[in-house]
């Protein structure tokens, strides 16, 4: 079976949820995509009963903190389950160049040396580029530049082994860049900062986000088939779930999920 394990749904300064990172899970092996900001990605995956031991391969978009500092706890809970013989394998990290040298400089720093040992030996980088295909717990992905005007990101386009197709555009909205990735896709991850009708108080243009309006306009101009909103602001955390969905229904007819920290979504 496969899955999606939400790790967090919220943008850099939430306090009320963490931080939007997520898994994509088949079995007992879970492809982790982004980190959050902090160690309560260590707290969410235990919650889920998702074991680093059981995560060897992690996607880093861009380099925001609210998207990369986690990486620095999952590389020291993954050494420390190597110091002590319960890792299997190496946990590769994909990401682009300048995230590789982030993160490698960021751990030197933080981690004791008993941790560090491990990078490039059995905790191992693997950059990716614009239109790069691999291979990942035998799903075809394919990365993808989104074309951010904050920030060198990055996507990818997924084929789940049922054959439905998985697009993850990163905290920004779609650009007609990236259409043949995301097009007719059967899920689709976009971010959407707030709802339209409270623009004029959270100001995502200014941040180069969309609105619920926009996320959901773009997913029925692609056709997509389930829209995952995700990186949004939590003043309405408790309502969050039922204003977003009231909104997006007027621009999109397909399945939208706007998940809370901790939901799973059975594929």
């Amino acid at each position: 079976m496969e899955f999606f394990n939400i790790l967090g749904t919220g943008s850099a300064m939430v306090t009320k949820c963490y931080n939007t990172c997520f898994t994509i899970s088949k079995g007992e092996e879970h492809f982790l995509v982004d980190t959050g900001g902090g160690n309560t990605i260590l707290s969410n995956l235990e919650k889920l009963n998702i074991p680093i031991n059981k995560i060897h391969h992690v996607f880093i978009s861009h380099r925001h903190n609210d998207h990369i500092t986690g990486i620095v706890w999952i590389i020291r809970a993954a050494a420390q389950q190597m110091l002590n013989d319960k890792y299997e394998g190496t946990l590769i990290i994909y990401c682009h160049k300048q995230n590789i040298e982030v993160i490698k400089t960021v751990a030197n720093l933080l981690l004791a040396g008993k941790f560090t040992k491990f990078i490039d030996d059995r905790i191992v980088f693997e950059e990716v580029c614009d239109r790069c295909q691999l291979s990942i717990l035998n799903w075809k992905v394919d990365f993808f530049d989104i074309k951010s005007t904050k920030e060198l990101q990055f996507g990818f386009n997924l084929i789940l082994e049922s054959g439905k197709k998985v697009a993850f555009l990163g905290d920004e909205p779609y650009r007609n860049d990236v259409f043949q990735y995301v097009n007719n896709v059967d899920y689709l991850f976009h971010e959407a900062f707030c709802l339209y009708s409270q623009r004029d108080i959270f100001k995502p243009y200014e941040k180069h986000h969309a609105t619920v309006k926009e996320a959901c306009e773009n997913a029925a101009k692609l056709n997509v088939k389930n829209l995952i909103l995700y990186h949004t602001e939590d003043k309405n955390i408790e309502n969050r779930k039922k204003l977003y969905i009231e909104e997006g229904r007027e621009f999109f007819s397909g399945n939208i999920f706007v998940p809370d920290d901790l939901d799973i979504i059975e594929l």
